[in-house]
């Protein structure tokens, strides 16, 4: 079972600076991916939960992929129907071919209703247009050398039995977004059900996990997976690899915007983890992320 990162690509402490040390950290530790959000017009319903600066995914991944060598770059998730899909399209072959290969596409279909508006897509009709964009993507990128890629995976997103079914029609892996531990057993079960229901191969299981490293035992029935200690934490990792998951992605923000100032408690944790599972340890120029950064003017 690999293991990735979704970084936040947004919020007042966020600036290319940071990525860049979010970048040297997570492929410096051995992390196998690392994946970044969407959003295109930060409306009042999106700034609530995700102030800016927000950065473009394709454009910040396609600048990271410079600054990296090894580790898989991915959305998480790419909303698909803000954009053209000969443009998504586009985008993501000329991405995934600079970078060597390495592009995950996690798709979903959107929830910000004030975005849809601002880009004059409907909001009602967000799932077919993303049924539709997704197999015009395929479509392009295997008709000509201009759009031609991959093959780039698709991961649909969305926890809902919509996501699922769209992850088994459409995708290679299903991409469920932050839950407790028994809902991913349940859901790991029903993933495999719906594949035999619609005669399809069962996609890879790729959960993104809340990472929250707490000094004492978090307990109670909503326990997120990933939140606790460092016990706990590797304990619903290993929970995950033995329900089948091909990746699980931590995700280090907790939902306040405030979180992103700090980067290095998030580094601290990941640090604690990459030291307790078995991963690879990268020689890079990248700083020690058990220390603070003199020269950070935060």
């Amino acid at each position: 079972m690999r293991i990735g990162v979704n970084v936040p690509n947004f919020g007042p402490g966020t600036d290319p600076a940071t990525l860049r040390r979010w970048a040297q950290t997570v492929e410096g530790l051995g992390y196998d991916l690392l994946m970044i959000s969407d959003h295109v017009a930060i409306t009042p319903d999106v700034a609530a939960q995700y102030p800016g600066p927000f950065y473009e995914p394709f454009t910040t991944l396609s600048w990271l992929a410079g600054i990296t060598t090894r580790v898989r770059l991915g959305t998480s998730v790419l909303i698909v129907p803000y954009r053209h899909p000969l443009v998504t399209a586009r985008m993501a072959a000329n991405l995934d071919r600079f970078s060597g290969g390495r592009l995950v596409l996690g798709v979903g279909i959107g929830w910000a209703r004030q975005e849809f508006d601002a880009l004059g897509v409907p909001f009602e009709r967000r799932g077919r247009l993303t049924d539709d964009h997704l197999l015009a993507m395929r479509a392009a990128w295997s008709a000509t050398d201009d759009y031609r890629a991959g093959p780039i995976p698709f991961w649909v997103g969305g926890n809902g039995e919509a996501g699922l079914r769209r992850a088994v029609r459409l995708g290679q892996a299903w991409h469920p977004l932050r839950n407790t531990l028994p809902w991913l057993r349940e859901a790991a079960g029903r993933l495999s059900d719906v594949a035999a229901e619609l005669g399809r191969p069962v996609p890879a299981f790729a959960p993104r996990i809340l990472l929250r490293l707490t000094a004492e035992p978090v307990t109670g029935p909503g326990r997120h997976a990933g939140e606790g200690t460092l016990d706990q934490i590797l304990a619903d990792l290993d929970a995950l690899r033995r329900l089948g998951a091909d990746t699980v992605v931590l995700d280090p923000f907790a939902g306040d915007p405030a979180e992103t100032l700090h980067p290095q408690t998030a580094w601290h944790a990941l640090a604690a983890v990459a030291a307790h599972w078995n991963l690879e340890s990268h020689d890079l120029e990248s700083p020690d992320p058990s220390k603070e950064d003199d020269d950070d003017p935060r």
